[in-house]
């Protein structure tokens, strides 16, 4: 029989009264190193642990359920939940450990006592997860530094990264037949926003709504006097407009952080939907910003 999990603030640490922080942070190895490179299982009852890492190698194991950690990653653990680690020695990254009461509604999803825990691959490619690396990096920086208003930014950057988290982890579930026209259409916002560049038809989302192809095309059409076809391709062009105007990044770059596996391809559709290339585009917004 398994024996009892030990419940502690922070691993390995009894308190015969409630600690006094709201957040606590230290590097993965400083805590792990002391414990031959394994954090047995163990729970939290009042606590939220966020754990990033950017390298090396490990195990997290969830409910006696092991999973790999394949660095870039960022882990959720929510109070109650039964976890332990066990890492390589040349591991590299952060724990954090919070209250989860601190942040209200914000993310309730991820650490309310019974959620489970998750781990999201931070893979450059995507926006979301970019911005929650940078995020990440950014705490990491100003917990070693402080300064000025170290407080609130370090509370701000936190809700940043607990709400994107949230988002990138909420479940994408087909609507019930009885949904609502309007409800449909703000659940296929939110699907194209978190896909539109991985190119999916329009069955795809069709699918998940619980309609026909046929059927979604009309009901887009009715509120926007476009196709869904027509919608998917809007939402890649205001992406582009975007990059073009507001980075650096090459057309190249832009095409593939898009989707596009063929740059030459991105530009006939972008000059398709707009008038004009991409480079054409972004010569005549840099000019007019400049007026």
């Amino acid at each position: 029989m398994r024996g009892a999990v030990p419940t502690y603030d922070l691993y390995g640490e009894s308190h015969p009264k409630r600690p006094d922080f709201w957040l606590h942070w230290e590097t993965i190895a400083s805590r792990s190193q002391l414990h031959n490179w394994e954090i047995k299982t163990h729970r939290h009852t009042a606590f939220f642990q966020i754990l990033y890492f950017r390298g090396g190698t490990g195990d997290a194991v969830f409910d006696g359920q092991s999973h790999p950690i394949q660095p870039p990653v960022m882990i959720t653990v929510p109070p109650r939940c039964e976890h332990g680690f066990r890492f390589s020695r040349d591991m590299d990254g952060m724990v954090i450990t919070m209250l989860a009461s601190r942040f209200g509604s914000s993310g309730r999803s991820l650490f309310e006592a019974g959620s489970q825990p998750t781990l999201i691959s931070l893979a450059p490619d995507n926006m979301d997860t970019g911005f929650l690396t940078q995020s990440l990096e950014r705490l990491s920086v100003e917990l070693i530094s402080g300064g000025v208003f170290h407080d609130d930014l370090v509370e701000s950057y936190l809700k940043s990264i607990v709400l994107l988290a949230a988002r990138l982890t909420a479940p994408e579930l087909p609507l019930s037949g009885e949904a609502g026209t309007q409800e449909r259409l703000k659940f296929l916002h939110i699907m194209v926003n978190r896909h539109f560049r991985e190119h999916h038809p329009a069955e795809f989302y069709a699918n998940r709504l619980n309609l026909s192809a046929t059927h979604l095309n009309r009901i887009v059409k009715a509120a926007t006097g476009q196709s869904t076809n027509g919608l998917l391709a809007g939402r890649l062009v205001d992406q582009a407009k975007r990059d073009l105007v507001f980075t650096s990044a090459s057309v190249k770059q832009i095409a593939y952080d898009l989707g596009f596996t063929d740059p030459a391809y991105f530009t006939r559709f972008f000059t398709k939907e707009t008038g004009t290339t991409p480079r054409q585009y972004r010569t005549e917004q840099s000019a007019r910003m400049a007026v």
